[in-house]
Formats: C-alpha cells, sequence, structure tokens
C-alpha cells in the first residue's frame, strides 16, 4: 500500500500499487509526485519507483497545449493551486511557529547547529570573494537557504534526514532556484526603488515559501513564486510578522558574537517551515 501527495498537497492513501497506476494513465499522478510505500517513512518521486516504470512506459505522451506555448498554460496552474490553500485558510500563529521550531531545533541540536554552522560559513566563503560574491548573492544564495529550508522540512515531516539534504537545492532543482533568486530580488529591488512598500510587499511574498515550493512541490520558478504570493497575499500582515521576528531573531544572533547565528539562523528558519507545513502541507502534525 502507498500514499502520494497530490498536486494539491494533500495526502491521499493508503491505496494500492493498481489504484496508483490508474491515476497515472488518467494523468492524475506524473513522475513528480510524492510517494512513499506505507511500511517506509521516506518520500521520492513517484517516477523514481521501479515498481510504476512500466505504467510510465505505457502513458502516451500528453497532447500539446491547445492555442499557445507551454508559458502560456502556466498562469492558471498557480491560481488553481492558490484557490486551493486559500480555500482551506490558514492562520499563522507566531508563536507557535516559534515554539515548535525550537522543538525541532533542539530535538537533534548539535546536528542542526553544526550543519547550520556549514550552510553559513560556505555561503560567506562564496560571497567573500570579490566580484563573485556579489553575483553569489543574487544567485546561489537563494540555493543555500532553500537547502536549509528542505532539511528543516524533511526533520518536521519524520523523514529520514542526512547533512547532505542542506545542499539539496543544488541537485534537485538548481536551475530554478537560481531563477527564483535572481528574479524575486531584482524585482523586489525595482519595488524599493518605486516605492519601499511594494518592494517590501513583494520581499515578504515571494521569498518566505517560494523556494521551499519550488522543491517541495516541484514547480517552475515563476509557478512557486506566484503560489507563494498569492497565498502569502491572503494573510500577508500574519506572514510579515513571522518574517519580522524570524529576522528579528537571526539579528539578534548576530549580535551575540556572531555566535549567536549558528543557534538563531537554525530556529528563524524552523519556524518559517512550521508555517509552511501549516500552509501548504496536509501531514500528521
Amino acid at each position: 500500500m502507498f500514499k502520494i501527495i497530490g498536486a494539491d498537497g494533500i495526502e491521499y492513501g493508503p491505496v494500492s500499487a493498481d489504484q496508483v497506476r490508474q491515476w497515472i494513465a488518467e494523468g492524475r499522478a506524473d513522475a513528480s509526485t510524492r510517494i512513499h510505500a506505507e511500511e517506509s517513512k521516506e518520500w521520492m518521486p513517484l517516477g523514481n519507483v521501479p515498481e510504476f516504470s512500466a505504467a510510465f512506459a505505457a502513458k502516451p505522451p500528453p497532447p500539446p497545449p491547445p492555442g499557445g506555448s507551454v508559458a502560456a498554460q502556466l498562469q492558471p496552474m498557480h491560481g488553481a493551486l492558490a484557490d486551493t490553500y486559500i480555500a482551506r485558510d490558514y492562520d499563522v500563529d507566531i508563536g507557535r511557529c516559534l515554539s515548535r521550531g525550537w522543538e525541532l531545533v533542539t530535538a537533534r541540536f548539535w546536528p542542526n547547529v553544526g550543519v547550520t554552522a556549514l550552510i553559513i560559513l560556505v555561503t560567506l566563503a562564496v560571497e567573500s570573494v570579490p566580484v563573485l560574491g556579489i553575483i553569489a548573492l543574487f544567485t546561489i544564495s537563494g540555493v543555500f537557504l532553500t537547502g536549509l529550508n528542505w532539511y528543516f522540512l524533511k526533520q518536521l515531516l519524520n523523514e529520514t534526514v542526512t547533512a547532505s539534504d542542506a545542499f539539496a537545492g543544488f541537485s534537485l532543482a538548481f536551475g530554478a532556484l537560481v531563477l527564483f533568486t535572481l528574479i524575486a530580488n531584482l524585482l523586489t529591488v525595482v519595488g524599493c526603488l518605486l516605492l519601499i512598500l511594494p518592494g517590501l510587499y513583494l520581499l515578504v511574498a515571494w521569498m518566505l515559501f517560494g523556494g521551499l515550493l519550488i522543491l517541495d512541490k516541484q514547480l517552475d520558478f515563476w509557478t512557486a513564486m506566484e503560489l507563494s504570493r498569492r497565498v502569502v497575499t491572503h494573510h500577508w500582515f500574519q506572514c510579515f510578522g513571522l518574517f519580522v521576528v524570524a529576522l528579528l531573531a537571526t539579528l539578534a544572533g548576530v549580535l551575540a558574537c556572531g555566535i549567536g547565528l549558528f543557534v538563531s539562523l537554525p530556529v528563524a528558519t524552523a519556524a518559517i517551515v512550521v508555517a509552511y507545513q501549516d500552509i501548504f502541507c496536509e501531514r500528521a502534525r
């Protein structure tokens, strides 16, 4: 028996292998659909499960989209997904997010602090290189940060996690995350140049959950950005409050001789991941 995560982020199952094959044939599940066997806690793309390789081989390729390019079809995709999450509604309880984030970090304190320290040091090393540092800030910084989010999300979902998961963005969605970081940063800067408020709005709406949506839902960068923006806008001030508290916690760690950052950053990151799970995941909490 298997469980899968649908395109709406909701967990379905347990279902039989025959039911999964039927969903593949009907186009309701594809190679990127997350699945795991009931006896396992490890989620993986459906296309990586040998048991269903024949089902994908037998499925005819989808017809080309009528009346336009594939890009033209992406516009309604994030809209339909956003409507699903907005209809479920959500509440960002900042105190609860911080409390659960602290519990998550302290449950594996030294590994979590060590992985965070490694991410910080590698990021600083890359960004300290003349010229390359500026490019890295606007491109691969989001890959590092999303990897750290992914590392804590897997822990929150009780999945097997290793230090390599913190660098998963480089292997699973490097191109999409680089484009996400570049476009989000550039458009946020433009928004700040025009008026501070548009830039602040876009910073929170895009950057809070956009990277995780790329890795967790395996979305393209623009669909993830717009899905994040539309869902965050539904309760923007709550999300903004979480963003500010996470930022202040991180800055407090910097002011504590810099060493505190190795604790404050993972707690702030885990708090945001808790909010992400509450909004975008229908899994055991």
